[in-house]
């Protein structure tokens, strides 16, 4: 199974945007493709899904799966794991987190999983966004943007991937940000400093549907280099 886990160097970095891309891509591409977002977090939305990006990630997957399969545990507040079990008095629970992620990969061909914050984000007090990516015994695709100080969190975040010995597909750059660093000088910096595949980067894409998507990451990323 060609399964990934989309991580990111910090929160609102685009994990959701470059994944439910990535969902749309692949399945166009003919693949059958399943979304799981194991945590998530804020206000609960009034219809649909409580979470935003679960609907999304479903949305472009276009999955069947239940809301409850494919996002385990959603918390009414903007925060971590952690802290949303000492605030709400919620545990993560990991073994159910587990199990869902066990029973998706029996329905689908290959698995997407977006992660929460960033790969240190803490779940319990000492069980991290990383110690779940080495449960799932899955590689991770490291979401980054061109904002100035993404170089120091890009590094951080393929450290402590080197450190969990978790393997790495590569970088996408979300280049979403108006003052950042030039792509091609990013690129070339994060590949000399980090000897990590730089997949593509990703621009502003004001269309957002499935056609749309599909043409601008089927241009813009190493597809090969993600499946391989």
């Amino acid at each position: 199974m060609k399964s990934l886990f989309v991580t990111g160097t910090d929160t609102d970095v685009g994990k959701t945007y470059i994944t439910a891309g990535l969902a749309i891509t692949l399945r166009k591409m003919g693949m059958d493709v399943g979304v799981m977002k194991p945590f998530a977090a804020g206000t609960a939305q009034k219809k649909g899904y409580k979470s935003e990006d679960v609907e999304i990630l479903s949305n472009s997957a276009q999955v069947k799966d239940s809301e409850n399969l494919i996002n385990p545990q959603f918390f009414p507040i903007p925060a971590s794991p952690y802290t949303a079990w000492k605030t709400l008095k919620t545990k993560p629970n990991l073994n159910l987190i587990i199990s869902n992620f066990k029973k998706l990969s029996k329905l689908h061909e290959m698995m997407l999983v977006e992660g929460m914050g960033g790969i240190m984000t803490p779940i319990l007090k000492n069980y991290f966004v990383t110690d779940l990516i080495k449960a799932m015994k899955l590689p991770v695709v490291i979401v980054t943007r061109t904002k100035v100080g993404t170089v120091n969190h890009t590094i951080m975040t393929v450290k402590m991937c080197e450190k969990y010995k978790i393997p790495i597909k590569g970088i996408i750059i979300n280049d979403f940000d108006s003052n950042g660093y030039k792509i091609n000088e990013l690129s070339r910096d994060l590949k000399n400093l980090t000897n990590i595949p730089i997949l593509g980067s990703i621009p502003f894409i004001k269309d957002m549907s499935d056609s749309s998507m599909y043409k601008i990451f089927k241009k813009n990323l190493d597809l090969k280099l993600i499946l391989k």
